[in-house]
């Protein structure tokens, strides 16, 4: 048991917390099947099984919740005593892994997390992109960007981004040149709808404020999808209404493949947060992250 390699545990544990080797492997941006050669390496060192796998789930066996028990805070104290040595370096280094909705991978991190680099070449960014309400720190990230609503409130928060930003409500002119425009939200149940379906399987309805008006509305779907650029395409070649991030739509209106609907009545939201936990010893990617967000405040 001496030649245990300590990447196997991590390994194991990232599993056993996703329950899934597909979902751990999304989250650490490895290959499943790397995490399945690792958790076959630690059972044969170890002699036993340490997880029940089915083509449709992952449990933990007795052996395998004992393991990860002990094995959570170990790993954790391995972490932090590696990243003490940053303290006698000039400048930090390590990894610092981030989970982000595909949003703010898309418009807001790339910017950001280019000048950051820039300014700290020891340290490498892993950024895993999905929209998925997950338990960031139970499945190995450092941190995450999240909007108000799904944040965890015992989490430190501190806005990165843009503060301000708002969905908006389109449709191609080839649409609207057999379909009479919506004049108030509520005639959008009137239309072919392309609707966005979240990776929990959430289809929110689409949100409309006018002044102290609010009006919420579950559209027809003619076409349903967790894909922006699928969505936006079908938006272009005239399938229905589209609503969605102004990021997402807006080099389609300034081309004038879509037009803008209702803009009276487009929610406006707060932008995206950083999160992380209060801890006494930050890792230092993350608290050169932290200082660097701080020092470069958002745009309001």
């Amino acid at each position: 048991m001496t030649n245990i390699d300590l990447a196997d545990l991590d390994a194991f544990a990232a599993v056993a917390r996703a329950r899934s080797f597909r979902g751990a492997a999304g989250l650490r941006n490895v290959s499943a099947s790397a995490l399945s050669a690792a958790l076959q390496r630690l059972e044969a060192r170890l002699g036993v099984r340490l997880l029940n796998r089915t083509t449709r789930s992952v449990t933990l066996t007795d052996a395998g919740a004992r393991l990860l028990e002990r094995l959570t805070p170990a790993l954790g104290e391995v972490a932090a005593a590696l990243d003490a040595v940053n303290d006698f370096r000039d400048t930090p280094t390590g990894i610092l892994r981030l989970n982000v909705p595909t949003i703010v991978a898309r418009y807001v991190l790339p910017d950001i997390a280019g000048r950051f680099l820039g300014a700290h070449p020891g340290i490498t960014l892993e950024v895993s992109a999905n929209d998925r309400f997950i338990d960031v720190l139970a499945a190995g990230f450092d941190a995450g960007i999240r909007y108000d609503e799904a944040l965890e409130r015992d989490m430190i928060r501190l806005p990165i981004g843009p503060r301000r930003q708002r969905f908006i409500l389109a449709a191609a002119p080839a649409y609207l040149a057999s379909h009479d425009a919506p004049t108030h939200p509520r005639d959008i149940v009137q239309h072919a709808a392309i609707r966005h379906r979240f990776d929990s399987g959430a289809m929110p309805q689409w949100e409309f404020e006018r002044g102290n008006e609010v009006v919420k509305v579950s559209p027809n779907g003619r076409l349903i999808a967790g894909n922006a650029d699928l969505e936006v395409t079908a938006a272009v070649q005239g399938l229905g209404l589209i609503y969605g991030f102004e990021e997402f739509l807006g080099p389609s209106l300034a081309s004038g493949t879509l037009v803008p609907l209702l803009p009276d009545w487009w929610m406006s939201f707060s932008g995206p947060f950083l999160y992380y936990p209060s801890r006494t010893h930050m890792p230092a990617p993350l608290r050169a992250f932290v200082d660097f967000v701080k020092a470069d405040p958002p745009p309001a």
